[in-house]
């Protein structure tokens, strides 16, 4: 059996990280240097499809701003080379900014254009500066709405100004004075202009929807380039006098000068100009990670179905020779190996972008060009023409300097109102009515409207200084909202708390809780996420008094259920495995669970879901060695490690927190089950190993599942010489007297049994041991691994990391196959009563895998274990079989499986057309 299976690096092992010297990008790192510039071909008809979509831009935008046409192609070439070389995310492409159109015209105006180029050249600086500073995180920490209102009101500014364009006239000043002035210019519109502008918006629009095999074809080209040249091809023939570019004589370009003005004026500018062109630069390029991870992602789907078609039928792998099982431990590909998949796409080293657009800005700024930044437009068309690396936003710069040199007459034949057409389209696009979806969705309309009324009326910076203003205001409103109510049932008091208790609502609820009797019985119901010191010291205080006057207080959450109790004790308030989280806090010297369990979690109230009221990261928790020792936080040896207990120790202190912690909140449940016996739904074989938690990884509780635990997860055959019975008589106990509803069959990764049935035999003369005697069940396992003629068991989205993953899954496969031989299980599934399902569970990714349905029933031989998500569980009841909780994640065979780690993405489309860039076109930065 010939095989490729790749070996897994553990990359917590400081020995298995790769050397600088490799190559290998570490994570989080920027791009590797090699010294080698290389340009594959794909970039290079990158480049092509992006310098065909930024010429007419970046001409577009220069007219938009009322700048030297110029200006726009220095800036892009500029934006392309410098930012391209040194920027941290390689596929992004820099040119002249569509955020900065409205600004830059109004400093042209106030300042002249040689100031304006001083301008850029002090944001540019700024930018330098706050990159070495590795501020560009916290500039992201602005509210969403905020950054996308500013960006939906230059969209809209934009629009007005180029509407005015588009129908033969020349813009105003502001937004305000464009919308007072369009009635009059629509009075004494002239035919020509409009018309071009009409026909470039058509092609547009309606150029990417080209359906059928021309579609296809024609879709390569830009839909920017085509509108542009059908415009200027119409306009010679039917307008030859209608206004068109003016390209100036490079001989008067002009430089900047020192600026002259109010020093607090143009500080501003600067701060405005740095303001817009980093948000924009910065947004593109978190933008731009999503489009090559969705593409990465496509790919990573559409390779199986490639090794699929070219496989033969009998197996997803092409086999041509025999390979021995320690081979495959060893990781070594098989002949006819299928390609590997790619390295994982790398994020954005934001902090050396901002230092990039700053260079850029510098340099632009100093010869002349208009202000730089990252856009979303020119990235996404980068992104979908098959960019592989920063050689196509290079070279598209470079294409861009030349034809600003070589082309000039044919450039000088584009009619105004074909650029202006454009532009107004872009601004259009920046209002994205999928950000005000979002926006409404979470409480922040106000904030996105207010950022675009301050932006259209006041300008970009005092815009942005109005949304935070009100997203303040908003925030403190949300914070001081909270309602006290006190109610009467029973004799007992009901208090309830609607909103976030802070220092605000103190003396509120001191009223509220004054005016209950002292020595009464009061429930107190928290519904919030916050609660502040002050609040937490006001409710503390009064339960103490209260208490020591006779009176007994509850506090719940919304559902009614007590604060850190689990879900057994508020049905719709979902706390999994709260005593558990602790479990080891008696290992701790001088430290008892007790202390971990307050009544009330200081600084914020008990929300559903939260897992625990002892919330803190994994780092402080206690750990596990591979031993199984358990020690503190802190290095071997250290004063501070717990001391390792005995096993009886550990024992008796395990039983002691259970009866302290556990058995009172559990204690009515098991009452009701010993009254009423045990009636599991389902059998649960599994391994014996102490790392696999089988009532934690179903989210089940007492009376739940039947389990059967082994070394291996092992079925053994009913006829099989020397069979155990004690297997056998739990699965005939299980579906004949429990009437189980379904069998599921569970493996883990890294399984001892199965490393060591691909391990050496024992010799032949040396007595087999116990665990050899037993662990003879699996070898139909390994013989079915090495088969021919059964498909390779494996994950949905990539390969086995190893021969031991694959020998895990294929082994669960095999037991379905001997749980089948049974004739109480046969019997079953004749009638329809019984269900069998096959698990695997990552141990150290926490992750559970389920087999297709028509593998685990034996009908088909596409044996793929498909990734169970998180959001799989909302989907689902609590009545829903193993079975239809995987109908609900989706079955996916190999030719539309997804990536481990897209979970909630959609089906992947053609490579060429990754996911999601409509998204990234929409923003029209």
């Amino acid at each position: 059996m010939s095989a490729c299976v790749p070996t897994r690096h553990d990359h917590t092992s400081r020995s298995s990280r790769p050397p600088r010297a490799s190559g290998i990008k570490r994570p989080h790192s920027p791009p590797p240097r090699d010294g080698r510039f290389r340009i594959a071909g794909a970039d290079l008809s990158a480049s092509i499809t992006v310098f065909l979509l930024a010429v007419p831009m970046s001409l577009g935008l220069a007219v938009a701003m009322d700048a030297p046409l110029e200006a726009g192609l220095i800036s892009a070439a500029i934006g392309g080379i410098v930012a391209g070389l040194l920027g941290g995310t390689p596929l992004q492409v820099s040119g002249p900014s569509a955020g900065l159109t409205v600004v830059t015209a109004e400093l042209i105006q106030i300042y002249g254009w040689r100031t304006t180029c001083a301008i850029t050249i002090g944001a540019g600086l700024l930018q330098i500066l706050l990159g070495s500073l590795r501020a560009a995180r916290s500039a992201l920490a602005v509210s969403p709405a905020i950054v996308h209102g500013t960006l939906a009101g230059i969209g809209v500014a934009i629009a007005l100004a180029q509407l005015h364009i588009v129908l033969g006239g020349s813009p105003q000043s502001s937004a305000v004075a464009n919308a007072l002035a369009l009635p009059d210019q629509l009075g004494r519109v002239s035919p020509a202009a409009p018309l071009i502008g009409v026909l470039t918006i058509a092609v547009l629009i309606l150029w990417p929807r080209i359906p059928g095999r021309i579609g296809r074809v024609v879709r390569r080209i830009p839909a920017a380039l085509a509108a542009v040249v059908t415009a200027t091809v119409v306009a010679a023939i039917t307008a030859p006098g209608i206004a068109r570019v003016d390209l100036p004589s490079w001989r008067s370009h002009a430089l900047p000068e020192m600026p002259h003005g109010p020093v607090l004026a143009l500080a501003t500018a600067v701060l405005t100009v740095m303001l817009v062109a980093s948000l924009e630069s910065l947004l593109a390029s978190v933008a731009v990670d999503k489009l090559s991870a969705d593409r990465a992602g496509g790919q990573a789907a559409a390779r199986p179905k490639a090794d699929s078609t070219s496989a033969s039928s009998s197996s997803p792998v092409s086999v041509s020779g025999p390979v021995s099982p320690s081979a495959l431990a060893q990781g070594r590909p098989g002949p006819a190996c299928p390609s590997l998949p790619d390295p994982p796409v790398r994020r954005s080293d934001l902090d050396r972008e901002l230092r990039a657009q700053g260079i850029a800005n510098t340099l632009s700024g100093l010869v002349g060009g208009l202000a730089v930044s990252g856009g979303a437009v020119r990235s996404s068309a980068n992104v979908r023409a098959g960019a592989t690396g920063r050689a196509s936003t290079v070279l598209h710069g470079v294409w861009v300097l030349l034809a600003a040199g070589l082309l000039v007459a044919a450039l000088e034949q584009i009619p105004l109102a074909a650029l202006a057409a454009l532009v107004m389209m872009v601004g259009i696009q920046m209002v994205s009515f999928a950000h005000i979806r979002n926006v409404h969705k979470h409480r922040e309309f106000l904030v996105y409207g207010a950022t675009i009324t301050g932006v259209l009326l006041f300008g970009v910076l005092k815009g942005v200084v109005i949304g935070i203003a009100v997203a303040v205001a908003v925030a403190m409103h949300r914070l001081a909202r909270t309602r006290i109510t006190v109610t009467e049932q029973g004799g007992q008091h009901l208090v309830v708390v609607r909103g976030q208790l802070t220092f605000l609502a103190v003396p509120r609820l001191s009223r509220a809780l004054a005016r209950l009797p002292q020595d009464g019985d009061a429930v107190v119901e928290l519904d919030g996420f916050f609660m502040d010191h002050a609040a937490y010291e006001t409710i503390q205080d009064w339960s103490i008094a209260q208490t020591a006057h006779g009176g007994r207080v509850v506090f719940t959450g919304r559902s009614g259920g007590r604060i850190a109790e689990p879900a057994s004790a508020a049905h719709s308030c979902c706390r999994p495995w709260t005593p558990w989280r602790n479990h080891h806090c008696h290992d701790r010297p001088g430290q008892t669970p007790e202390t971990h369990h307050a009544r009330l979690d200081t600084g914020r109230a008990p929300d559903c879901g939260s897992g625990s009221v002892d919330d803190r990261s994994p780092e402080q928790h206690t750990s596990h060695d591979t031993s199984g020792a358990h020690s503190a936080p802190g290095p071997a040896g250290s004063p501070t490690a717990a001391p390792r207990r005995t096993g009886g120790n550990r024992l008796f202190s395990g039983l002691s927190s259970f009866q302290r912690n556990t058995a009172p909140l559990v204690r009515e449940e098991l009452a009701r089950l010993a009254r009423e016996g045990q009636r599991p739904s389902q059998l649960f074989i599994t391994c014996a190993d102490s790392r696999l938690v089988t009532s934690m990884i179903t989210a089940s509780g007492p009376g739940d599942l039947f389990t059967v635990r082994n070394i291996g997860n092992l079925v053994p055959p009913p006829d099989a010489e020397s069979s155990d019975h004690s297997v056998g008589a739990a699965i005939e106990y299980a579906v004949d007297v429990l009437k189980v509803e379904s069998i599921t069959v569970c493996g883990h990764s890294g399984c001892g049994a199965m490393q060591a049935l691909l391990g050496a035999k024992p010799d032949p003369d040396t007595p087999l041991t116990s665990l050899w005697r037993w662990l003879r069940h699996g070898l139909p396992s390994l013989k079915r691994m090495e088969s021919r003629h059964h498909a390779w068991a494996r994950i949905s989205g990539r390969l086995p990391a190893d021969a031991v993953e694959q020998l895990c899954l294929t082994n669960v496969v095999q037991q379905l196959d001997h749980l089948r031989a049974h004739g109480s299980v046969a019997r079953r599934l004749a009638e329809g009563t019984l269900q069998l399902h096959g698990m695997y569970f990552h141990v150290g990714e926490a992750q559970a895998y389920l087999l297709a349905e028509g593998a685990s029933d034996g009908l088909t031989l596409d044996e793929v274990f498909n990734r169970v998500d998180p959001g799989d569980a909302h989907a689902s009841s609590d009545s829903h079989t193993p079975a239809d909780a995987h109908a609900l994640a989706g079955s996916h065979t190999p030719s539309d499986s997804r990536s481990p780690g897209d979970a909630d993405a959609p089906s992947p489309t053609a490579p060429g057309d990754p996911a999601g860039s409509g998204e990234l076109e929409r923003t029209g930065v």
